[in-house]
């Protein structure tokens, strides 16, 4: 029997532990597992699960990590090819972007568990999933991953009069336990906002507060008994789809079995087919229908994002 000990940043844990984890109890051989604080409802299959930190780490060598099968989120070359990343040719790179060892791993079944018909009277409904952190101990300004105010604006108005409504989600980190870049970004006080004509200085969240239906995830979980992880899974298993930005959130969105648009303007996941290939573990988590949106310039070209929204999200009937 093992216990699973992991305190990695979020991504990580959702890619490489948690399979490892059903894994291991769909062969009766998982004892125990330590999380973080709040993490207790993804390890649903575990009788004896400690929620015991209060913070994430993003040193693998510390975080248990390198315990796993799969020590790293972004590929395991070493096992399915026998070599390390820097001795592969492109086309063997290009062919592991992505690619894990995934004979010790399985994803739960997040959807069919949460089932619920709490969320009935929401649909149909998108989750907009959006993330505004310092990345990689740069400054604010340089972070690309996140949908600014007149994205959410144009994404709001579109998928509104197509007939949807909207849960908006970006989390304040407040919510659950933080990694170095988000304890950062909560200590500097960074907020998402703009400057809107006729409006002044507005958030994300207020922007929300204009839209009949439009509703801030945050505002649904105050309102019920569970903890904010409870109600978000129980949440997204009844959504229609997601639009996400890429990292820890969207491979979370990417667990249900939904179409699943992902922006990516930053990041491993711009490597070469790294999210594009079958044997992919963000095409794996699921039976989902992902649609990526590369954006690697050095400034964000939302146009790309409005654009694959409106051909995944059709009026609805």
């Amino acid at each position: 029997m093992e216990t699973i000990k992991i305190n990695s940043e979020f991504a990580s844990e959702m890619v490489c532990a948690i399979p490892y984890a059903y894994w291991l109890h769909e062969q009766d051989k998982l004892k125990k597992v330590i999380t973080s604080k709040g993490m207790k409802p993804f390890y649903y299959f575990c009788d004896d699960v400690e929620e015991k930190f209060e913070y994430r780490t993003l040193d693998s060598n510390v975080s248990g990590m390198k315990h796993l099968p799969n020590e790293w989120v972004h590929h395991n070359s070493m096992a399915v090819l026998g070599k390390g990343y820097g001795d592969l040719t492109k086309k063997e790179q290009s062919d592991i972007n992505g690619v894990l060892d995934y004979r010790q791993w399985s994803p739960p079944l997040y959807c069919e568990h949460y089932k619920t018909l709490d969320f009935d009277t929401l649909k149909p409904f998108v989750v907009i999933n959006n993330n505004y952190n310092i990345e990689f101990g740069m400054d604010i300004s340089k972070s690309l991953r996140f949908f600014d105010i007149k994205t959410l604006y144009e994404l709001f108005n579109y998928l509104t009069e197509a007939g949807y409504n909207i849960v908006y989600k970006r989390p304040d980190n407040t919510e659950f336990t933080l990694d170095q870049n988000e304890v950062n970004t909560l200590n500097a006080g960074h907020s998402l906002n703009a400057n809107v004509e006729g409006i002044g200085k507005i958030s994300d969240y207020e922007l929300t507060d204009y839209y009949d239906n439009v509703y801030l995830i945050d505002n649904i979980v105050y309102d019920r008994e569970e903890s904010y992880n409870e109600t978000q899974l129980k949440l997204f298993s009844s959504a229609e789809g997601f639009i996400t930005t890429n990292g820890g959130g969207g491979v979370l969105c990417s667990y249900f079995g939904k179409d699943v648009v992902i922006y990516v303007p930053h990041g491993k996941e711009l490597r070469d087919s790294y999210l594009t290939k079958e044997n992919s573990y963000i095409n794996k988590l699921s039976d989902n229908n992902i649609h990526i949106v590369l954006d690697g310039g050095e400034q964000n070209n939302y146009d790309k994002i409005i654009n694959k929204v409106k051909e995944v999200f059709n009026e609805t009937n």
